[in-house]
């Protein structure tokens, strides 16, 4: 490239035989004294090495020589100043280049090199020549580098060393040698072009912003030569970047790169894996006219969690879409993942059931620790923590920890950590997959935000948990098509302790994913949520083993929709453990429950495995809303008495109350006592009596009473003792015997015969 060609540039001083008066005894500035009529300088016209030329003698300490045109500084553009010398008589002075650097304004650039190496002269008549190259980019060969802010200078030279000798200077010449700078092909610019320094304390934040202004504008990529720049500033780069070189930021200081963005050229700028995958998210989160990083199928070896929010610094709360794809974190093992454990007393009340009180050691106590301790319930979070006040904010209420006792507190580290926004909305991870290897948890959500997307990713081998919800951050949550696998797939289901994931908001969608031998599948805290179509098996290698919930909906008003999926080794639990006063007082009960379509499967478990479960945690509780039909329940490697169960630990359902249940349609294979509501029952009178009692009971879901009578068919005639017809219709009894799981028909007389009655354990309504 030479500009004195592409763009017209003059750079050529005038010579010497075109006046004195074009040339400076100072600093060539406007005004500076010339040397026209000095009596130290003189035109010679006919040198025998030069031709014309300019002698003087040296008067000075240092004698200076500045061209009074401007000669222009570029960006990117490098200039060769050339004086030929030689000695006539006197003594020998040393000669250099030198210029004055000129900045906006016709202002001195203060600070920077003015003169190039010096050229001592050692014998009369040899010629000397002496030269130096001006740049605004500090690159090897570069005398006077001067950075961006400079824009024109006044050339010449120097004289120096001891007085009275005589020299004569041929023309000056200044010829662009940016060429010698640059590479083969020049479809770039670098940033030392624009006085980068890159000596990793420098700011060239300036430098950065000015190069990529210039690459810009010519539709050529930003190159960052090799070196380690600091920049102290925001930087945004609009031209697409290439990185030999590194940055340093500072945690507060953003790099959007615009036009490239991608992770690999974070990685690339900030030559480390987990800092680039930072600073490419703190970008993404301050709007780089991206919606999404792409990974580029990148992983990232990840050696200490990611804190999310701190990545970014500057903001705690964000709602508009960003998204996640494409890569891979792989944990590195290290003390970082370590759970960190605190014990502390703490006073809980049921007049503010999501608050404790009284928190000794709250000071080590991290929001998103989960809890616990007697009376709590399964996947309890702190959600926030007041050290001021003492108290902290739990993610669901306690069931029965009313008092002082002594809690265990357990922070989890994850691999992405959200926890520390505020409030965080449809943030999406989609084709991501996190490699936990068993020593790391997966994704720890914000407390609070809507829509949180994850999309076609993969949790492999969490150490405690996949996704942690401390608060409503799962509100609306989405996981689609996901596939997870367990670290414990190995221990026996029992001695399990992972859960894939849990749920505090409502409206979760969780919808084709696959999970493999975790303790839990989910549980979910919330309502209105759907399951379909996902996979979730947690056996084991166990004879007549137990086997444990797979989906736990810890809420008693459900609304929720579990349709298609396949259900492998574990069951589905209802409870109501996230109840301050689990007894029914005038809540709703356990209700709005769609089980349809789905497929149970168990094997080698004991014959009192059940797969659909209701587990009250007080005393009063009933179902008022449970569809469970077309579903197909089948035993390998034995059988078990039931699907259906109620577990009694805590409390009994109240059978008085139950309402519109509906379990049709359904298959069952090596279950002992197939169930449903209505049921349909054959009975056989053989000997005559007034009083037939028909036993439902084995067939009526989750121990209920026989509370009413649909319909009574008989099948043939019914007769009397010596075989007369009876045409009179019965009455029934409901709630009889002492279960209250039988009814009785009255007949007016002795009547014997086959009837098929439909007996319901409801109340429809």
């Amino acid at each position: 490239m030479n500009k004195a060609i592409t763009d017209g540039l003059a750079l050529m001083p005038p010579a010497f035989e075109d006046g004195l008066d074009m040339w400076s005894r100072e600093d060539g500035t406007p005004g500076s004294a010339t040397y026209e009529g000095s009596a130290n300088a003189a035109l010679v016209t006919a040198d025998q090495d030069f031709g014309a030329c300019l002698e003087m003698i040296k008067t000075d300490t240092t004698q200076k020589l500045r061209c009074m045109v401007e000669t222009p500084v570029l960006p990117g553009c490098y200039l060769r100043v050339t004086a030929r010398v030689k000695a006539i008589s006197g003594n020998l002075p040393a000669v250099r280049i030198a210029a004055w650097a000129g900045t906006s304004g016709n202002a001195h650039l203060a600070g920077v090199a003015e003169t190039g190496p010096g050229v001592a002269l050692t014998a009369y008549g040899k010629v000397e020549t002496v030269q130096a190259i001006i740049g605004t980019g500090a690159r090897q060969g570069v005398d006077m580098a001067w950075g961006a802010s400079a824009i024109f200078c006044h050339v010449g030279l120097d004289l120096t060393g001891a007085n009275g000798g005589v020299v004569r200077i041929d023309d000056i010449e200044v010829e662009d040698v940016t060429s010698a700078f640059l590479r083969d092909l020049m479809d770039w610019v670098d940033v030392r072009d624009y006085g980068a320094k890159g000596d990793g304390a420098t700011n060239d934040a300036a430098a950065f912003d000015a190069a990529d202004a210039a690459a810009a504008a010519s539709g050529r990529t930003l190159l960052v030569s090799s070196g380690s720049y600091f920049l102290d500033a925001d930087v945004t780069l609009e031209a697409p970047v290439r990185f030999q070189g590194t940055l340093t930021m500072p945690v507060n200081r953003r790099l959007a790169i615009t036009r490239n963005y991608t992770l690999d050229a974070y990685i690339d700028a900030f030559g480390d894996e987990e800092e680039g995958f930072r600073k490419a998210f703190q970008a993404l989160i301050n709007f780089t006219d991206h919606d999404s990083l792409d990974m580029g199928g990148r992983r990232v070896n990840v050696t200490a969690p990611i804190d999310m929010q701190a990545a970014v610094s500057n903001k705690t709360t964000f709602f508009t879409r960003r998204v996640i794809r494409n890569g891979q974190f792989e944990v590195e093992d290290g003390p970082a993942w370590a759970p960190t454990v605190v014990t502390s007393i703490a006073t809980y009340s049921t007049s503010s059931d999501t608050t404790l009180t009284s928190v000794a050691n709250i000071a080590g106590i991290a929001p998103g620790s989960l809890v616990q301790g007697n009376g709590v319930g399964r996947e309890v979070y702190v959600t926030s923590v007041n050290v001021g006040a003492g108290t902290l904010k739990l993610s669901k209420p306690l069931h029965d920890a009313a008092g002082t006792q002594t809690f265990t507190f357990t922070r989890f580290k994850y691999v992405l950590d959200f926890s520390g926004f505020s409030a965080l909305d449809k943030m999406s991870l989609a084709e991501v997959e996190i490699q936990c290897n068993g020593d790391a948890s997966g994704i720890l959500l914000p407390p609070s935000g809507k829509n949180f997307l994850i999309r076609d990713c993969a949790i492999n081998q969490p150490r405690d948990r996949g996704i942690t919800s401390h608060g409503d951050g799962c509100q609306g949550m989405e996981i689609d098509r996901c596939q997870f696998l367990s670290a414990e797939v190995s221990l026996p289901a029992q001695d399990r302790v992972s859960i894939l994931f849990n749920t505090n908001g409502n409206d979760v969608k969780v919808r084709e994913c696959r999970a493999v031998r975790f303790r839990h599948f989910g549980v979910v805290g919330g309502n209105n949520n759907l399951f379909i179509g996902n996979h979730f098996f947690q056996g084991d290698n166990q004879s007549n083993s137990v086997r444990l919930a797979g989906l736990v909906l810890a809420g008693s008003n459900l609304s929720t929709t579990i349709t298609g999926n396949y259900v492998d080794n574990c069951f589905i639990e209802v409870t109501n453990e996230y109840e301050s006063d689990p007894g029914f007082a005038n809540q709703f009960s356990f209700g709005g429950l769609t089980i349809t379509g789905n497929t149970f499967v168990a094997s080698d478990v004991a014959r009192w495995f059940s797969w659909i479960v209701f587990k009250p945690y007080g005393p009063g509780h009933f179902i008022e809303g449970l569809n469970l039909t077309g579903n197909t329940f089948k035993v390998f490697n034995g059988s078990i008495d039931r699907v259906d169960k109620v577990d009694t630990t805590y409390a009994q359902l109240d059978n008085s109350r139950m309402e519109n249940i509906l379990v049709q349609g359904n298959t069952f294979r090596s279950v002992d006592w197939p169930i449903a509501n209505p049921v349909t029952v054959e009975h056989v009178q053989s000997t005559t009596a007034t009083t037939w009692t028909i036993d439902p009971s084995a067939r009526l879901p989750f121990g209920g009473w026989a509370r009413n009578v649909d319909a009574i068919v008989s099948e043939g005639v019914i007769t009397g003792n010596t075989g007369e017809r009876r045409a009179d219709m019965p009455y029934v009894t409901v709630e009889q015997g002492a279960a209250k799981q039988q009814v009785t028909l009255h007949w007016a007389n002795l009547s014997k015969g086959r009837v098929h009655v439909r007996v319901r354990m409801d109340n429809p309504t």
